[in-house]
């Protein structure tokens, strides 16, 4: 396993949650929920505080695999990230995550509808801490590197 604290990204048409790893990649926990329209900005700012190891994005795939309009917005979203920072931006598939986050609040007795703001941050730490688990389990840097050169950045 890498050390290094991960930042993770559940992108949104209007909002994005954001979370956290400790420095030893063992465990996610939220950060904020930003404005769509000042979230590059911010992220930047955090990673200036926390100095990742890397950056996580949420790509959002439909049940089949397939790519959709949020997809693209979320592959457009991560490539400017990683175009703005100077830290690693990977894409990891979050299929669920935010139905996750939903059922994980409404056990805990929240209301989704007026929990939209956790709602994004717990996507954001279930997607983060989906690709801790994955690296710790397989040795390998989870998802796929966002390519901002047109090389293959994949380690």
């Amino acid at each position: 396993m890498r050390r290094g604290a991960r930042i993770g990204v559940d992108v949104g048409t209007v909002r994005v949650g954001v979370s956290r790893s400790d420095p030893e990649g063992l465990m996610a926990v939220p950060v904020e929920t930003l404005s769509r329209d000042t979230a590059l900005m911010k992220l930047a700012q955090l990673a200036g505080e926390l100095s990742p190891l890397e950056i996580i994005v949420g790509l959002p795939l439909s049940l089949s695999g397939a790519h959709t309009t949020s997809t693209r917005d979320a592959e457009a979203f991560a490539m400017e990230l990683a175009q703005t920072l100077s830290v690693p931006v990977r894409m990891i598939d979050e299929r669920l995550s935010t139905v996750q986050a939903q059922s994980n609040l409404r056990g805990a007795g929240k209301s989704s509808r007026s929990e939209r703001v956790m709602i994004d941050q717990a996507a954001a730490v279930i997607l983060l801490q989906h690709a801790l688990d994955s690296e710790r389990a397989q040795g390998v840097a989870p998802g796929h590197r966002v390519d901002v050169d047109g090389s293959n950045n994949d380690e």
